[in-house]
């Protein structure tokens, strides 16, 4: 008897909360209509993965001013930097009145305009021995949205011992990108990826015209791929081996005598080039970087 009128006090508490003429049945409907909503909101946004900042991962040979660029982006201005000797992250804002093209559909009354739009800018050591922290940022992108390649506009003239070591890292770059968004060699393959080749010091008297120094580059790498492809076959690497693995190691268009950076489009990489100065002064300054940057954002 006992458990039957638990039971039935249970059951007419439950038509109480279900009836929509109870107050505690509409309380807890508004809780309902206002929390689900929410619950499921983070929890796709958590499984998208958009928690983690985009980033854009910055590279380039020593001495191209990759640290005073990190620190610029950072600060919005110059200080003394020093060569660094491993991976560095840090939190950038776009400037004021720089719109993020994820942004640039929103009404103008929109608070969110308010609101600099924030990434990590991944700075990594531009020596030889150490540009393998380059390499793995590459393979193991976290939300990674672009790649800027810095390069001295200085030391790009032919002949110059700066061009063929720029050009070397630039390839081996490009390359793994190529293997990455093919999905060669066990990687996991992108989407698509932006470079920006950012020709520094253009307030030097000596630096070359951004479209020289992507003349430059292009010219170099050409001999650079076919260097390597030479060693190779010299060495008797790839002898036996199938096609397909012959053509992982070339760079651009299989077979092309000439490299240009259009070929990379293939492989949904584009590449851009642009000049600008991180420490002001004469020249053009560093708007057309930042441009670069909102775009991908």
């Amino acid at each position: 008897m006992e458990n039957q009128t638990v039971a039935s006090s249970v059951q007419d508490w439950v038509q109480a909360v279900i009836s929509p003429s109870s107050p505690l049945g509409l309380i807890l409907a508004v809780l309902l209509v206002l929390t689900i909503p929410i619950a499921l909101h983070r929890s796709v946004f958590k499984a998208s993965g958009l928690t983690v900042l985009p980033s854009i991962l910055l590279l380039g040979p020593s001495g191209s001013g990759k640290t005073a660029l990190l620190t610029l982006f950072e600060r919005g201005t110059n200080a003394a930097t020093h060569t660094s000797q491993s991976p560095i992250a840090v939190e950038c804002s776009l400037p004021v009145g720089t719109t993020a093209a994820s942004d640039k559909y929103r009404s103008t009354y929109d608070p969110t305009n308010q609101t600099h739009k924030k990434f990590l800018l991944i700075d990594t050591p531009g020596h030889g021995k150490l540009r393998h922290h380059a390499l793995q940022n590459i393979t193991n992108p976290k939300n990674l949205k672009g790649i800027i390649f810095l390069v001295d506009a200085a030391t790009m003239s032919a002949g110059n011992g700066g061009l063929r070591q720029t050009a070397d890292y630039l390839h081996d770059v490009l390359l793994v990108l190529q293997k990455r968004m093919t999905g060669g060699k066990a990687m996991k393959a992108l989407k698509e990826v932006s470079v920006l080749i950012a020709a520094n010091k253009m307030d030097l008297f000596t630096a070359l015209p951004a479209a020289l120094v992507k003349k430059s580059l292009e010219s170099e790498i050409t001999k650079v791929r076919a260097s390597r492809s030479k060693g190779l076959l010299d060495s008797g690497i790839g002898m036996g081996e199938d096609v397909d693995d012959d053509k992982d190691d070339w760079l651009g268009e299989t077979g092309s005598s000439e490299f240009k950076f259009s070929q990379m489009e293939e492989f949904d990489i584009t590449v851009e080039v642009a000049g600008g100065n991180v420490t002001g002064g004469d020249g053009p300054g560093v708007d057309k970087w930042w441009k670069w940057v909102s775009e991908r954002l």
